[in-house]
């Protein structure tokens, strides 16, 4: 690779480094989770970003934004919905290493592609569940403190889970969007919170909904 190719993959990496005080394991992972998802992403559609400095923006870095508004030392267990290449739950389990994290993904290509993130970043603790997301409400009762997406399914559809016969009914639920996103009329009701955050030029928010 040429030197004008690597002065700004290295820039990103460093900067990358500084805003989340990242240690040199942590970045050690997101590098080899960079470099295998623009890999697969050549043969399976999992991201439209192409570069580096888009994923780290992109994934990455908006991943992580939840950390700001979140204690996650009281937290045990997240379930990522329609998680794709892992995002947001994988960036934050390689922050908090004890994390309990649960992929729900239900196209086989990309759980592939989830089981070979988790093996070659050696990440405990981490389980890809292949329902939809209907069927996972149906059919599951894990132990789980919070629920996070970064808008893979309409909000109508997420809400099902603070439905009276639901398990998760009580769990909280975080959704990824952008500052002009408002949720369906029905759901303004479990809508308890919206945190705006940045992410480059673009102004972002975390909408936080909970039944109670």
């Amino acid at each position: 690779m040429s030197k004008i190719r690597e002065k700004p993959a290295e820039k990103s990496w460093v900067e990358f480094k500084k805003k989340e005080s990242l240690n040199a394991a942590q970045l050690k992972k997101f590098q080899k989770y960079a470099e295998l998802l623009l890999e697969w992403n050549e043969d399976i559609n999992l991201t439209s970003i192409k570069n580096l400095a888009g994923v780290v923006r992109q994934h990455f870095l908006d991943s992580l934004a939840l950390i700001k508004f979140i204690d996650f030392k009281k937290v045990n267990s997240i379930a990522d919905i329609g998680t794709g290449a892992g995002f947001p739950a994988l960036p934050l389990k390689i922050i908090f290493t004890d994390l309990k994290v649960y992929l729900i993904e239900v196209t086989k290509k990309k759980q592939k592609f989830l089981k070979t993130i988790v093996e070659e970043l050696n990440l405990k603790k981490v389980e890809i569940i292949d329902f939809d997301w209907r069927t996972f409400l149906r059919k599951t009762q894990f132990d789980i403190d919070i629920f996070v997406t970064r808008a893979a399914l309409d909000d109508y559809e997420l809400c099902r889970m603070f439905r009276e016969t639901c398990f998760y009914k009580d769990k909280k639920l975080i959704y990824w969007g952008t500052s002009e996103w408002e949720p369906h009329l029905k759901n303004e009701r479990y809508l308890k919170d919206a945190k705006s955050y940045k992410l480059g030029k673009k102004e972002r928010k975390l909408f936080f909904f909970e039944k109670n």
